[in-house]
């Protein structure tokens, strides 16, 4: 972890490094103050050449009005707004990818609402293991 005392990690060069040194230009960012923190580091991102994702459901404002407002602003400039459980599958994209199922489930039973009850339904009725 990265302490610091901005509201904009990107004005700390210790988090910038950071991120520069993956050597990666895509983003994902999630935050709790969607239009102070993520605003400002998701702009600054974008201004410094990368893609940037908002995970929209895991970020949030001090109201519906001023998150949504945020979300539109990074939209505007450039990021593209995607949900945890759509990160989650993109990132899994086949379920014969056995390194990465079982985590993948567990985190959809656990947090995927009515998907994660169907997932449980399907191996409990069928033993069902989706590419499997």
């Amino acid at each position: 972890p990265i302490d610091r005392t901005t509201m904009n990690a990107w004005e700390d060069q210790r988090v910038v490094d950071k991120v520069n040194s993956y050597g990666k230009k895509k983003l994902v960012v999630s935050g709790l103050w969607t239009e102070v923190c993520d605003l400002s580091a998701v702009l600054s991102a974008i201004d410094q050449g990368y893609e940037v994702y908002i995970v929209t459901d895991t970020s949030g404002g001090v109201s519906k009005e001023a998150h949504d407002m945020a979300v539109e602003r990074m939209i505007q400039a450039g990021a593209t707004p995607i949900t945890w459980e759509q990160y989650l599958l993109e990132l899994q994209r086949d379920w014969a990818r056995s390194e990465t199922y079982k985590a993948t489930t567990d985190i959809a039973k656990e947090h995927g609402g009515a998907y994660g009850l169907g997932i449980i339904y399907s191996q409990a009725m069928f033993g069902g293991k989706e590419g499997h």
